[in-house]
């Protein structure tokens, strides 16, 4: 591949696009507009969100409607000022907050809406309910002739409903492996103090915003054909190429710096991604462990954070005997579990003992979210219903996670976006 390249067909429809009307010069107008609302991760992170927005406007000539999830550690982090500024930005886009799963299957359609999905914790948190039908459209919509098969109407015919449509879902914490593999990850944080954001405000930031839609509908819409025929050249391959493959035709219909900053971000992220999927499968072994010895302790108010070190430790299949360099200890303990908003805290146990421990009734939501077949034996109502203790006045609030820092270009320098 040549560097900033895409196929042949790619790099002939952007030269004539620049000459037309500057495909480029309204990606880089629509990324400033966004980077003036959000603060991202990082530079890579803008670029996907940029061409993922265009993309949408072309999503009846793809072959797959790449997932935007847009997760955080914590509410607070932007994540619903994302969705504003996409509401804003795709095609005919779709707000499903509380919105029936019937009524999104029959709205899709030939030209489906872009499917904005907020509160993401009411489809695939463990209090989700009824809504299978929802999760599963979310799922098969990713590609192409997936159809979801209902019985409907007074003669009860089988009949196919569409599921392909573009969606972001933004939601606390990871999404389930299922949608993150089908999607291009935004990774929220709070802001940090000296970065600002320009107030969205309906009377004109919505005038403004609305003008971009419509210039990304007049520059697209001619270019449908050319943008069903086009195979570019990918960093990647397999699901991750299916799913970056719209954001890529996007770059090199535009030209200019774009083919390349889309690859770079591509690779960025998706190798971000795979770092994550590692980790993640780490702590999910780690809850799953806890569980156990919670159990085999007779599922104690709590345990002394040595205690429950050293029964990690003597597990023989497990890897915590050789974790770090010494095995787990108690400060990689509470590394690992902070990503779950889990701590431990002074606890006085019998005889006036008193030490470092922790409390079951902190994994309660972790397992729940995390581990779902772990939910009926983790949730405990007596011990759920009592409030946390309160952490000690001297003990600071968690860090931010280390799986959610800024990343970098491949080869390049990884820094903190810049102040505005």
């Amino acid at each position: 591949m040549v560097p900033g390249g895409g196929s042949g067909t790619g790099g002939r429809a952007g030269a004539g696009v620049e000459a037309a009307g500057g495909g480029a010069a309204l990606l880089d107008e629509l990324r400033a507009a966004i980077d003036k609302y959000v603060v991202l991760s990082s530079e890579e992170a803008l670029t996907a969100v940029t061409l993922w927005v265009a993309a949408s406007h072309i999503q009846t000539a793809l072959q797959h409607a790449p997932r935007l999830a847009v997760v955080s550690p914590t509410k607070g982090c932007g994540k619903s000022r994302v969705l504003d500024v996409l509401h804003e930005t795709v095609h005919q886009s779709m707000m499903t907050v509380n919105t029936s799963p019937a009524v999104v299957f029959r709205v899709i359609g030939k030209n489906p809406p872009t499917l904005l999905v907020d509160e993401a914790d009411t489809i695939f948190g463990p209090k989700a309910g009824d809504k299978e039908d929802l999760r599963g459209l979310l799922n098969a919509g990713h590609q192409r002739n997936r159809p979801a098969w209902r019985i409907s109407g007074p003669e009860h015919k089988p009949t196919p409903y569409p599921t392909f449509a573009m969606a972001a879902i933004a939601g606390i914490g990871d999404l389930p492996d299922t949608i993150m593999d089908r999607a291009v990850v935004l990774r929220m944080q709070k802001r940090k103090p000296g970065e600002k954001v320009t107030p969205f405000r309906s009377r004109y930031s919505v005038p403004e915003l609305h003008a971009l839609r419509d210039q990304l509908t007049a520059w697209l819409g001619p270019l449908r054909s050319t943008a069903a025929r086009m195979v570019p050249t990918m960093p990647v391959e397999d699901r991750a190429a299916d799913t970056w493959e719209p954001l890529v035709i996007i770059a090199d219909l535009a030209g200019g710096h774009w083919p390349a900053s889309a690859r770079a971000a591509c690779l960025a992220m998706t190798r971000y991604e795979a770092v994550q999927d590692e980790q993640t499968s780490l702590k999910t072994r780690l809850l799953r462990d806890i569980h156990r010895i919670f159990e085999r302790e007779n599922n104690p108010e709590a345990l002394p954070t040595q205690d429950l070190v050293a029964a990690l430790i003597q597990d023989a299949d497990a890897p915590w005997a050789e974790y770090g360099t010494k095995g787990l200890n108690a400060y990689h303990l509470g590394n690992l579990l902070r990503d779950f908003n889990v701590s431990s805290a002074n606890y006085r146990f019998d005889k006036g003992r008193q030490a470092k421990a922790y409390m079951r009734n902190r994994f309660l939501d972790a397992w729940a979210r995390n581990c779902p077949d772990l939910t009926e034996s983790a949730t405990d109502p007596a011990q759920e219903a009592a409030p946390p203790p309160a952490r000690p006045a001297h003990r600071p609030a968690p860090a931010a996670p280390a799986g959610a820092l800024p990343i970098g270009p491949p080869g390049g320098t990884t820094g903190p976006k810049r102040t505005r």
